[in-house]
């Protein structure tokens, strides 16, 4: 279905995914704060990823760099100096706008006055700001743009300490910090985001043959948490349009309610990282062949994704509308691995004790499959099951008098419902166990 960004913001603040950040003082732009549902979701999607990138190789460490970081490596780095988009100003409204954003140049796009839009200036979006007690300029640090910086610093230390083969990789999943100039989009662009990123070190004649395996990768990664194929694309990007330091560079885009965005990133950075942090700490980062008793600079291949983005692009695939039982319901068709609930267990009264001391019985045995099984006891069982449907949880479970014995081939059994399809079987408890414990794996 044609899902609209404003079903998606409305769903995630009223099912408690995601808020406006500081939304009692009337917000902050390009801020958001992830609630309980929304810390869960994204956990698991990071987990995952962490899982196919990291646990499942050999050839992978990760690591957690500090945010504050010395300014000379963003200056080694170029993001000092060249971390800029083009800016404009009105004379008017004194609002500010990124030039590109602009589709009329003689109008100003939020007073509408023309011919108040000033010549453009480039504006640096790195946050700025003091480490110590000191005032002067020797105190200014920065928050990080983005992850890679503390990888490669990085870099001689690992290799130091684990001595890895080539190829092998750095892999980080942490905060990064962007001065946007107009953040929109919900999550997809804002000040404060989160990224998973990897600098992947591989011979300089190999590169091509890793930028092919971490491409194929990504897509198992998209697979994995949902996300269409029809609603992603692979564009190839063109030179002029690279960043300085990439030879090649591949925009993985996906169809957000808002349009054809990029979603992540592919990129071989070649040596440029490696020698700049050499140049600029006069510390050597040459890697040491063992084998050939030769020095050079590895050269890099970087996937990058944004975890923010990411769970957009998933809420936006996963959102359904469609009618049950003569009634009209939203559900999350989520992959059970990523769901924030695997399952919710429920007694069908919740004033009989019976039923309640077995629905909890059974709900701390599934805790042993997972510990997300959700308890819900609260309104009838048709409300239930859409509170459910709405937050994504794959199955519901049902506890009722059969369940005890009141019909003897019946005991132990409960009824297990698919949240896609709404129906319903009737399956012992290990047998729902183990529904439960197949769609995780």
């Amino acid at each position: 279905m044609n899902v609209t960004l404003e079903q998606i913001v409305s769903l995630a603040k009223r099912r408690g995914f995601v808020f406006p950040g500081s939304e009692i003082y009337g917000g902050l732009a390009g801020t958001f704060d992830y609630g309980p549902l929304g810390v869960a979701l994204k956990k698991n999607i990071e987990n995952l990823w962490w899982r196919m990138v990291v646990e499942e190789r050999d050839d992978m460490y990760g690591i957690d760099a500090a945010i504050l970081m010395n300014p000379k490596a963003w200056e080694a780095s170029g993001h000092v100096s060249g971390f800029s988009d083009p800016l404009v100003a009105c004379s008017n409204c004194k609002k500010r706008f990124r030039e590109d954003h602009i589709e009329d140049r003689e109008v100003c796009p939020e007073c509408g006055k023309k011919g108040t839009l000033g010549e453009a200036r480039q504006f640096n979006m790195m946050f700025a700001t003091k480490a110590g007690a000191s005032e002067d300029e020797s105190a200014t640090v920065y928050l990080r743009p983005e992850t890679a910086g503390g990888m490669f610093v990085n870099f001689k230390n690992v290799v130091d300490s684990f001595h890895p083969k080539l190829p092998f990789g750095l892999a980080q999943i942490g905060k990064a910090f962007r001065n946007e100039i107009a953040p929109r989009e919900f999550v997809f662009r804002v000040r404060e985001l989160e990224q998973m990123e990897v600098e992947y070190f591989v011979r300089p004649d190999a590169w091509k043959e890793a930028f092919e395996e971490w491409r194929v990768g990504m897509l198992a990664f998209a697979k994995a948490i949902g996300l269409p194929s029809s609603m992603l694309h692979e564009l190839e990007v063109a030179p002029q349009d690279r960043a300085h330091y990439s030879e090649r560079t591949i925009d993985f885009e996906f169809d957000y309610p808002f349009g054809r965005r990029e979603l992540w990133g592919l990129a071989y950075r070649t040596d440029f990282d490696l020698r700049a942090h050499q140049e600029g700490s006069s510390v050597s980062l040459e890697y040491q062949d063992e084998e050939t008793k030769t020095k050079f600079l590895p050269h890099v291949i970087e996937p990058s994704l944004g975890v923010g983005r990411t769970m957009l692009a998933v809420l936006a695939s996963a959102y359904r509308e469609d009618e049950l039982g003569g009634e009209k319901r939203v559900y999350l068709a989520l992959e059970p691995k990523i769901a924030p609930v695997k399952a919710m267990v429920s007694p069908l009264l919740k004033n009989k004790p019976e039923l309640v001391e077995k629905a909890r019985e059974v709900r701390k045995a599934l805790q042993k499959i997972h510990p997300a099984i959700a308890w819900d006891d609260n309104g009838n069982i048709g409300k239930r099951y859409r509170r459910q449907d709405e937050i994504g949880t794959p199955f519901c479970i049902t506890i009722d008098f059969d369940t005890l014995g009141e019909t003897p081939d019946l005991k132990d059994t409960v009824t297990l419902r698919h949240r896609d399809t709404g129906e319903q079987e009737r399956l012992s408890i290990a047998e729902a166990a183990e529904k439960i414990r197949a769609a995780l794996v």
